[in-house]
């Protein structure tokens, strides 16, 4: 005797079955790009998102160097032993500094120069293109570049300060300017991508509003304040949610420049986490580390999204 197979109506958000009439003519269609598409994306997304996440979860409980089996466990010591070491608070601190200066330096600076080079003009083009050449730049030979301007026998900025006929500093070598040389490296490095962000949203803009604030006779400044401004808020938010996230994965310019060092004081967390996880091969301390970053990252991620853009 055949058996009737039955197959499940389309459901709403509710759990309720949606009734045929108001699937609408591309109801089947989308079902079937579902079908196609969804399940490769949720395998690769599986196996190379949540599968290390979880095996990184799992290695932080042992005490292993990433040679054999791991046979030491050790429960949560490495989160304890990490929470203990002066040079993760360090790291820590630094990526809270990247983000503040990410905040007050460079997002306002690409801020400025978009609302400058939004407008047509000849040489506007040439302009965004010279400003967002450093983005494009690979991150390695960014630092590269800069390692040899901050050094302080042959570089640029030795050859400046001996023209003024000063003894010209080793700034990556001193643990008081190092940091300071990763903050302007980076703020050079990553500006032109909001920028670029920037003058996307700005040519965007409904104009016929900017044109009623002209003609109610609002000045220019007041323009800027109570009409563009506004207007800029998802993409101000969107920029600060890539900034911060971009702050706490910090990891190619610092490696080039000063490799955390001198005594740690440039470390972020991922070259925290490279340096006594990887080089050291101290495997289940460095994905403690990790699962640590991760926690952060994601915490703030969904906080960010619940308070800041949760209508968009």
């Amino acid at each position: 005797m055949a058996r009737r197979i039955a197959i499940a109506a389309p459901v709403n958000v509710a759990g309720e079955a949606v009734p045929r009439a108001l699937r609408g003519p591309g109801w089947d269609g989308r079902f079937t790009v579902l079908i196609l598409f969804l399940p490769p994306a949720l395998l690769l997304f599986t196996l190379f998102v949540v599968l290390p996440i979880g095996e990184a979860a799992w290695y932080s409980g042992f005490n292993w160097n990433g040679f054999g089996r791991p046979t030491h466990w050790i429960g949560f010591d490495n989160y304890r032993f990490v929470l203990e070491t002066r040079a993760f608070w360090l790291a820590l601190r630094n990526n809270g500094l990247i983000i503040a200066v990410s905040l007050a330096v460079q997002l306002p600076l690409a801020l400025t120069l978009a609302l400058m080079l939004a407008e047509k003009f000849r040489g506007a083009v040439a302009l965004r293109m010279l400003f967002f050449m450093p983005y494009i730049l690979a991150e390695i030979a960014t630092g590269l570049i800069f390692s040899f301007i901050y050094d302080g026998d042959y570089g640029l900025v030795a050859s400046i300060w001996r023209f003024f006929g000063a003894e010209p500093p080793y700034l990556l070598a001193s643990t008081d300017t190092a940091m300071l040389a990763v903050l302007i490296v980076i703020v050079w490095k990553y500006f032109g991508f909001h920028m670029m962000l920037f003058i996307a949203a700005l040519q965007s803009l409904d104009k016929s509003l900017v044109e009623a604030a002209r003609i109610d006779g609002a000045t220019r400044s007041q323009i800027l304040r109570h009409v563009v401004i506004p207007l800029l808020y998802p993409t101000i938010r969107l920029s600060v949610f890539f900034a911060i996230v971009g702050s706490l994965q910090l990891f190619d310019l610092v490696m080039p420049l000063t490799r955390g060092g001198p005594a740690d004081s440039s470390n972020t967390m991922v070259s925290f986490l490279y340096n006594n996880g990887i080089s050291r091969m101290r495997v289940g301390y460095g994905s403690a580390i990790g699962v640590i970053l991760f926690a952060i990252c994601v915490t703030f991620a969904f906080t960010y999204k619940r308070w800041f853009m949760r209508d968009e």
